[in-house]
């Protein structure tokens, strides 16, 4: 063993927490959590790697070694109202600057949530955490998200977090559908730069001021 070789340079992702959701950085404790959101409605995943009960295990293995290796810090999505654990995102892909090794570019991707938690706000804000993040502390030049092209709901969920559509990578990622094993997807590429996050920050929190509002009068 090279005892000379630099240790992999770990990407930090603290606890982000907000009104509705809170992003816990993830860990085997999710495991329960995470098997039981996974199962609720498997009809909403043809195209996204969302684990079945049975191998919540492995996924959180394999998020948790991709971490060790600083490709991504992962996190478990809550439901600050119910206390449950209703999904995963990360920040993955870090790109660093070759003199001091600070962040320029990250992506967000692995983002999953429980039937139950779509179209509940949640997704928007736990987006709003995640960019800030990225912007307001690491001062990256650009987020990017990236989905399969023929998603076409996931497409308009990114589009309408304020980023931009880049266009289409085709053969850029393996496909996740089920009878596509070792086939390639076209990927849609969005992003938010630095000059554009001050925009899509006023966007995305009057997105949370009317779910707010939508949320005290439903009380």
């Amino acid at each position: 063993m090279d005892s000379d070789a630099a240790a992999p340079l770990l990407l930090e992702g603290p606890l982000l927490e907000g009104e509705f959701v809170r992003l816990e950085p993830l860990g085997r404790g999710h495991a329960d959590g995470l098997a039981a959101a996974a199962e609720e409605d498997r009809d909403g995943y043809t195209y996204t790697w969302v684990p079945s009960a049975d191998r919540v295990g492995d996924y959180i293995g394999t998020q948790l070694a991709r971490r060790n290796a600083g490709l991504l810090a992962p996190y478990a999505q809550v439901d600050r109202v119910s206390g449950r654990v209703v999904g995963a995102t990360s920040f993955w892909d870090p790109r660093r600057r070759p003199d001091d090794g600070s962040l320029f570019a990250i992506e967000i991707g692995f983002t999953w949530l429980a039937a139950s938690a779509q179209g509940s706000g949640l997704n928007t804000e736990a987006k709003y955490l995640l960019f800030r993040h990225a912007f307001d502390v690491w001062r990256v030049g650009r987020v990017d998200l990236k989905t399969d092209a023929r998603n076409g709901r996931s497409r308009a969920a990114i589009a309408k977090s304020g980023a931009t559509f880049e266009g289409v990578l085709r053969n850029s990622a393996p496909s996740w559908v089920p009878g596509e094993a070792g086939r390639l997807r076209d990927s849609a590429v969005f992003s938010v730069t630095d000059e554009e996050w001050p925009s899509c920050r006023a966007g995305l929190e009057r997105r949370l001021a009317e779910l707010r509002s939508a949320r005290s009068r439903s009380e």
